[in-house]
């Protein structure tokens, strides 16, 4: 009867036998095949290769343990009695002893190292967990020593766990694989490989397989090589690597793209994971569900989610195949972000239908995604379907819930799930305290802000430069400057501010106002480090939008001796804000310094000058900045030919205008709706109506959104010249689009009354009555006119009256009108000229009295009409 040595099997020590190796390449595998059946020679020329002991029968007979039927509490025999048994070698090999395979399929079951003591036909087990075996010869007899390894080590059972643990005590290879060198299966090799923490240590032992030359290196161990290098990002060692493989002709397989697809696109280099997504395509090789998953993620990650959409359909044509819970979560991310939630609701429908279970990933990505979209209904509904499944909220779940209840203004809500995270035993995370604090900061809920604040110190959470700077601005708008100051120091102190953050704090107070406060933060930023041009850029901004301009010069005429040079923005914010404030002249000497400095790169500082000089009607000076830029080589853009066109459409000057169109025309820049606005304000001044109408035409092509100035320049020119038709036609449509205004219905009101059209013209000022357009005297003196030209006394008081108590005063033409409809009444002319005469020597008592004789023509009036 022969026993088991205890944890001993072919891959834990050398072997005399014959070893058997296929001589196949599996997968392009590189492998140095042994021979079947070795010669005595052979054998001893590897025995003295490798430096094993001479292995005699009587050795043999030594280091045999036998068992007695009486176990021992420490599983070793002492003194084992020869005559209970002796092992044939024939038999040895026959039965094979130490069975690799049937110590892993039990060694699988049990996921643990075991030790088993044989007494007979009974087998007893003795198990022992988290601890390997090591067999080691002493005087005779095999002792085992128990040597610590990893519990997940010790799930793949025989000696995997001893050989990692080894690998990762001993750095000499030979040394470490000594006792298993000629035993490594395929499947050892590609654990030990998988199992490496440091893509050195893979590499090493990787090229010590090859070194060796007796060991098959397949397409897996490549693979696996390919994840180690791209996750370490050692994108020169993978291009080797994928060389070498083309060299030992080792055909890549799919997953072999699919893992290069997925380390390189999380490596940032899309477009080579998408080189070859091309390969496997040209090759017509099939993705599986794994590398399916990779392609969705790779465009997912690249926010090209009708790509991955238009893939995955592709991919699923004719297939019958059952998804798993991981693709069916990713395209309904796919389909949530990609804004198709019929769809995303569908496979979540589908989902249910197939049997699979949603996960709380599942529940995430759905609720993610009608909370974007505004669907709360949807978000309660899948929140009680989560409970209905016994699906329990995540950390995920309930940042989700808050983070979509503050976009929605919905404070309490998000507030009643942060809590309800809490008592669900769920630790908030740093971005659940985020979100919300976040969100106390700009509602000004300091209280509540304050104590998130606490919370997130006394667990050491981290707050970050982004939530800082909005509880700075929090306590600035709540007027609690002592507090912001406090705040503020808290981290300048700390030593970890970064210009970012400096220049947010500076801000937050420039901007509402505080330049003191701003100016002891920059102070504050000189004295830790030197600023950067982030933070003077910055401070100009702070001094220019409170209008220090003495300030914006210093600053940014100092900055080189502190040595920080201006940028392309410290220049730009400089002229823009002089231009817009009416300095031109001042913009134009740094747009000079800007030029000088090598960053002027486009028209947009030229545009911004000359706009500054157009606005105070300095066309000249304009114009030699728009030359000095042609001579510096910066094109003129669009926007540029239309300042200078309106310009001269202001003054009248068709012919420079003109020249500039022509100029523009030139340089293939294509007419866009503001210089055609600006042709046609320039032609109706100069009442050029055919070049009006081709500039309107053209801007009909160009918009269908007509500007309502434009439109009213086209009405005043139908008017002088009493083409009704074409005037009603562009009023029709601005009063169609809602667009029509107050100088859109005067200019139809004058038209009519030109026209002597007064049912209209009627019709036009009850409308501008009942649309509020009676708001100024010109609007008041038109209807009033109109009143006036057809002799309707009584309108023509209401109005006059009306004018009066809304605050707008008469002027002569007022009173004109009036007295026409007093002479038309049979009030003398002597009597009228001498109200005008009282209202000029004493405008209120002159008023009064104009207000008295039409109230009494109108009692007059009233009496004759109820008469």
């Amino acid at each position: 009867m022969f026993v088991k040595l205890q944890h001993l099997d072919t891959n834990c020590i050398p072997v005399l036998h014959p070893v058997k190796t296929s001589n196949s390449n599996i997968n392009g595998g590189v492998s140095l095949p042994l021979p079947c059946h070795r010669t005595e020679r052979e054998f001893e020329q590897l025995i003295k290769k490798h430096k094993i002991p001479p292995q005699k029968q009587l050795d043999f007979d030594k280091r045999t343990v036998f068992r007695k039927p009486k176990s021992n509490p420490d599983g070793l025999v002492q003194n084992p009695e020869r005559k209970k048994g002796t092992i044939e070698k024939d038999k040895v090999v026959k039965r094979r002893v130490w069975s690799r395979r049937d110590t892993l399929e039990k060694e699988k079951l049990q996921n643990k190292c075991t030790t088993e003591l044989v007494n007979g036909n009974e087998a007893v087990k003795k198990v022992h967990t988290k601890c390997s075996t090591k067999v080691v010869p002493e005087n005779g007899v095999v002792k085992k020593e128990h040597t610590k390894c990893s519990a997940k080590w010790a799930r793949y059972g025989g000696c995997i766990p001893a050989m990692l643990d080894t690998l990762e005590r001993v750095t000499n290879l030979d040394e470490a694989f000594k006792p298993w060198e000629l035993s490594l299966s395929n499947k050892e090799r590609t654990i030990i490989l998988k199992e490496q923490k440091s893509w050195q240590r893979a590499m090493e032992i990787f090229n010590w397989f090859k070194k060796k030359g007796c060991y098959e290196l397949n397409v897996i161990h490549y693979n696996i090589m390919i994840r180690i290098l791209g996750k370490a990002q050692r994108w020169e060692e993978l291009e080797i690597l994928l060389n070498e493989m083309e060299k030992n002709r080792i055909e890549p397989i799919n997953s072999t793209y699919g893992t290069l697809m997925d380390v390189y696109s999380k490596g940032g280099f899309r477009e080579k994971a998408m080189h070859f997504l091309d390969i496997m395509n040209k090759k017509k090789i099939e993705s599986d569900e794994v590398t399916m998953g990779i392609v969705l993620q790779m465009y997912k990650t690249s926010g090209q989610f009708e790509k991955a959409i238009e893939f995955f359909k592709k991919w699923s044509i004719g297939k019958t195949v059952s998804l798993s819970s991981y693709t069916y979560n990713t395209l309904i991310d796919i389909y949530g972000k990609a804004g198709r939630l019929q769809d995303a609701s569908q496979t979540f429908d589908e989902m249910l239908k197939r049997g699979i279970v949603q996960n709380t990933i599942t529940f995430n990505s759905m609720i993610h995604m009608f909370g974007d979209h505004g669907q709360l209904d949807k978000v309660e509904s899948l929140i009680q379907k989560m409970e209905q499944f016994q699906c329990l909220p995540d950390t995920r779940t309930y940042n989700i819930l808050i983070s979509m209840h503050t976009k929605h203004d919905n404070i309490v809500v998000a507030t009643k799930y942060f809590k309800k995270m809490k008592d669900s035993s769920l630790l908030p995370d740093i971005v659940s305290y985020r979100t919300l604090l976040y969100a106390y900061s700009i509602r000004q809920m300091v209280d509540e802000a304050e104590k998130l604040m606490r919370e997130m110190d006394e667990r050491g959470l981290e707050i970050d430069e982004y939530t800082q700077s909005s509880i700075t601005r929090m306590y600035i708008e709540a007027g609690m400057l002592k507090k912001a100051w406090l705040w503020f120091k808290r981290f300048h102190i700390s030593g970890k501010m970064t210009p970012d953050c400096y220049s947010a704090i500076i801000d937050a107070f420039g901007s509402r106002g505080h330049v003191p406060e701003a100016e002891e933060v920059f102070k504050c930023c000189q004295e830790q480090r030197n600023p950067k041009v982030l933070e003077y850029n910055v401070m100009i901004k702070t001094y220019g939008v409170n209008k220090r301009y003495d300030d914006v010069y210093r600053l940014i005429d100092r900055m080189e001796e502190h040595g920080v040079t201006p940028d392309i923005c410290s220049y730009n914010s400089v002229i823009q804000m002089l231009a817009a404030d009416d300095r031109p002249e001042t913009a134009a000497f740094y747009l000079r310094k800007m030029r000088d400095s090598g960053f002027v790169t486009d028209c947009v500082p030229y545009c911004a000058v000359i706009s500054g000089f157009v606005k105070l009607g300095e066309v000249g000076p304009a114009i030699e900045v728009y030359n000095e830029m042609i001579r510096s080589g910066i094109e003129p853009d669009v926007v540029v030919y239309g300042v200078l066109i309106n310009a001269y459409a202001d003054i009248g000057n068709v012919e420079e205008a003109l020249r500039y169109v022509s100029a523009m025309e030139k340089r293939g820049l294509q007419m866009n709706s503001v210089i055609c606005n600006s042709l046609i304000k320039l032609y109706t001044k100069v009442g050029c109506i055919r070049e009006a109408e081709e500039a309107y035409f053209t801007l009909l092509l160009l918009s269908s959104d007509l500007d309502v100035y434009t439109s009213n320049c086209m009405i005043d020119l139908y008017t002088e010249r009493s083409m009704v038709k074409p005037a009603e036609e562009i009023f029709e449509k601005l009063r169609k689009n809602g667009n029509a205004n107050e100088f859109s219905y005067a200019m139809m009101l004058c038209m009519y009354k030109k026209i002597a059209n007064f049912e209209e013209a009627f019709e036009i000022a009850k409308k501008m009555r009942e649309l509020g357009f009676l708001n100024d005297l010109l609007s008041y003196n038109h209807v009033l006119g109109l009143y006036a030209l057809d002799g309707r006394f009584k309108e023509a008081v209401m109005i006059f009256k009306e004018m009066i108590e809304s605050g707008v005063d008469p002027n002569d033409s007022s009173f004109k009108y009036l007295g026409v409809v007093l002479m038309k009444r049979g009030v003398p002319k002597n009597a009228i000229l001498k109200l005008e005469s009282m209202r000029k020597d004493d405008y209120q008592s002159g008023l009064e009295a104009w207000r008295g004789t039409l109230d009494l023509v109108f009692g007059m009036v009233y009496r004759d009409i109820s008469d």
